[in-house]
């Protein structure tokens, strides 16, 4: 045979073979790696896509948490995992600061552009800070006046070293000039909880898993990071609106899959998981939360991505943002 025809074959075989890849996954179990303990708006959305997903593609997709180091252990994973479609991630904001901040120390494991396939976006959600109802602040620039008269620096939480939050305290800090100190969790659930008990002063979160709490006086939401008022929530300024710019941060949460997948698998994710996001249950569910429901095209997903990952960047840099 000549090399010639060999190679047709070869890319004739391919050809054929894409197709029947996508229509034959999944052919078993699916898991859905969220970088975060249970209990935090990443987790809930992604059990209600997996359920979905269950239904859909006819083979059990089940949520895994494996929290810490602000959701990069979780991530790396993920992208370490064999790039078959059968082992996913979905994440949030704190993906790009978390890795812009291991990037700066030089201890990045993996890299968002290059190990990682956008599928899509799950949901568009506005990230708050927030204060235990002890603070005397009704917004952000009343929080700002009341700690700079403390004789001792409140206590801000984060979801870890590097996640979204710390490097929105830290913004704060130096835009603000105001004293305060870290404090890193696993994740979003256990840092409401030392709010929600008076522990930790200031912080932030997803509006989904925090609106309950915001509407019951647990805890008070004295702005958003988002460009607009969150809808749930109108009377809460944006941090735009309060004079500092450089916190603002779009808040979201999406699907990855490890680099390399094939591209009829991918293809085949993005399909179920956009008719997910627009199942009226699903959708409804997800309004509910304070959320808005994503199914965009894996390339405005990365794009969008991408542009963030550029945006906090510098800012790490910057403020020489750590993970220790």
């Amino acid at each position: 045979m000549t090399i010639a025809r060999r190679t047709l074959l070869l890319a004739v075989g391919a050809t054929l073979a894409a197709p029947a890849l996508a229509q034959d996954f999944p052919t078993r179990p699916i898991r859905i790696v969220v970088p975060f303990p249970a209990g935090g708006t990443t987790d809930v959305l992604a059990r209600l896509y997996a359920q979905r997903l269950t239904e859909t593609l006819g083979q059990s997709v089940v949520v895994e948490n494996r929290g810490g180091g602000g959701g990069s252990i979780g991530a790396d994973v993920v992208a370490k995992s064999a790039p078959d479609g059968y082992t996913l991630l979905f994440h949030n904001l704190t993906f790009s600061t978390t890795t812009a901040a291991l990037e700066f120390a030089n201890r990045a494991p993996h890299s968002i552009e290059r190990d990682f396939a956008p599928i899509t976006l799950g949901a568009n959600v506005p990230m708050l800070l927030l204060v235990n109802p002890s603070v005397p602040a009704r917004n952000l620039r009343e929080f700002v006046a009341w700690a700079k008269t403390q004789p001792q620096p409140p206590f801000y939480g984060s979801t870890g070293p590097g996640s979204t939050m710390n490097l929105i305290g830290e913004l704060l800090k130096r835009d603000a000039d105001i004293r305060m100190e870290h404090v890193p969790f696993r994740g979003a659930a256990p840092l409401v909880q030392d709010m929600l008990a008076g522990r930790v002063q200031f912080g932030g979160d997803q509006l989904s898993s925090s609106l309950q709490h915001v509407r019951s006086g647990a805890l008070r939401a004295i702005a958003t990071l988002a460009d607009t008022r969150p809808s749930a929530l109108p009377d809460v300024p944006t941090v735009r609106e309060m004079g500092l710019p450089n916190l603002t941060l779009l808040g979201w949460n999406g699907f990855f899959a490890p680099a390399r997948t094939p591209e009829p698998v991918l293809a085949r994710l993005h399909r179920e998981i956009a008719a997910a996001a627009r199942f009226p249950a699903l959708a409804t569910r997800i309004q509910e939360l304070g959320a808005e429901p994503g199914g965009n095209s894996p390339e405005e997903f990365g794009a969008a991505v991408r542009a963030q990952i550029e945006q906090v960047r510098p800012l790490v840099r910057a403020l020489q943002l750590q993970i220790e």
